[in-house]
């Protein structure tokens, strides 16, 4: 599995966003509202990480804005 920083994932009730992969590791930060911001930052093996995505969701990305023009 590919990940990359930044992506979003719904596990039941939290989000789980990407915060840097490593070659071995995975950091992400876990959010009960994706608006707030505030959770807790954790750090896994890509193993772990990819566990607890057996049983989520990836959110398609935000699109960018690119302002008026």
């Amino acid at each position: 599995m590919k990940l990359r920083q930044g992506e979003i994932w719904k596990r039941d009730d939290q989000f789980l966003r990407v915060v840097r992969v490593e070659r071995l590791a995975v950091e992400y930060k876990a959010l009960k509202k994706l608006a707030s911001k505030e959770g807790t930052l954790h750090k896994v093996t890509k193993k772990e990480f990819c566990r607890l995505l057996k049983t989520a969701e990836l959110l398609p990305p935000a699109p960018l804005h690119s302002g008026p023009g």
